[in-house]
């Protein structure tokens, strides 16, 4: 077997390189060898199943490992696998310690995640000024999606007078940034306000946006509320642009 530990930089960047399959071979050999990040990483590509064949179960179990060295993503993905049923039955309690322990340890998503359980009071009992603390704290370290997603929460707390007083100006800002972040319920959102204010054209593009890259899920629901809307405009041409159809 080959000694991973003992390439040079350059012989592993051209390993990270290659094809997706002689990629994951590569990136299971050096998780095979103790590597933390390679574990984490390596469970992520089973996940999505890319460069190997899907597996949440096998998934699961790298990022277990990986967690039992401390590896703040790994114990995230930890907690995403029990949230969500990835190979293993679904245990919200389970996933809300993982989510803690990452989010106190400095992990934004894990931040974000631990806050939308204690936002829904599920796995956890519900806790909502907890929840929009986790949201600020994820928000301001402003590092990926995960920044982006919590803003669009802490939109929904103004937006729904959940712990602060309703305040829809402060919502519309968070959503401008939450959509700017590329989340696409920010995307959404964002748009929603647009259209109330009077900027369709605006809120339309916005629609796009959050139709390229929400789940499929999401879009139906999204769909359905446009259809509905009292806005004329949102109720053919929202609904196109949210399902990525010519408008």
């Amino acid at each position: 077997m080959e000694d991973v530990t003992a390439l040079s930089r350059d012989e592993i960047a051209a390993r990270l390189a290659a094809p997706p399959a002689e990629r994951a071979a590569f990136i299971r050999a050096c998780a095979e060898a103790g590597e933390a990040e390679a574990q984490a990483v390596y469970g992520q590509m089973l996940l999505d199943g890319i460069g190997v064949a899907t597996d949440p179960r096998a998934a699961l179990g790298w990022f277990t490992r990986a967690a039992a060295q401390h590896h703040l993503m790994a114990i995230n993905m930890v907690g995403r696998c029990y949230d969500l049923g990835w190979g293993t039955p679904p245990d919200k309690r389970r996933a809300a310690d993982c989510y803690r322990i990452a989010a106190e340890r400095g992990l934004d998503w894990g931040m974000y995640n631990y806050a939308t359980l204690l936002a829904l009071g599920d796995g956890v009992a519900e806790d909502r000024p907890a929840a929009l603390a986790w949201f600020r704290k994820a928000a301001a370290l402003g590092r990926n999606l995960a920044g982006a997603k919590a803003i669009n929460f802490v939109g929904s707390f103004h937006e729904d007078g959940w712990v602060v007083a309703r305040d829809m100006r402060a919502a519309a800002l968070c959503y401008a940034r939450a959509a700017q972040g590329g989340d696409f319920r920010g995307c959404f959102n964002h748009a929603r306000m647009l259209g109330a204010a009077g900027r369709i054209e605006d809120a339309i593009g916005w629609l796009k946006r959050a139709g390229a890259s929400a789940t499929p899920a999401f879009v139906e629901k999204a769909a359905a509320w446009l259809a509905a809307s009292d806005i004329g405009a949102f109720r053919v041409r929202g609904v196109q642009a949210i399902r990525g159809a010519a408008c």
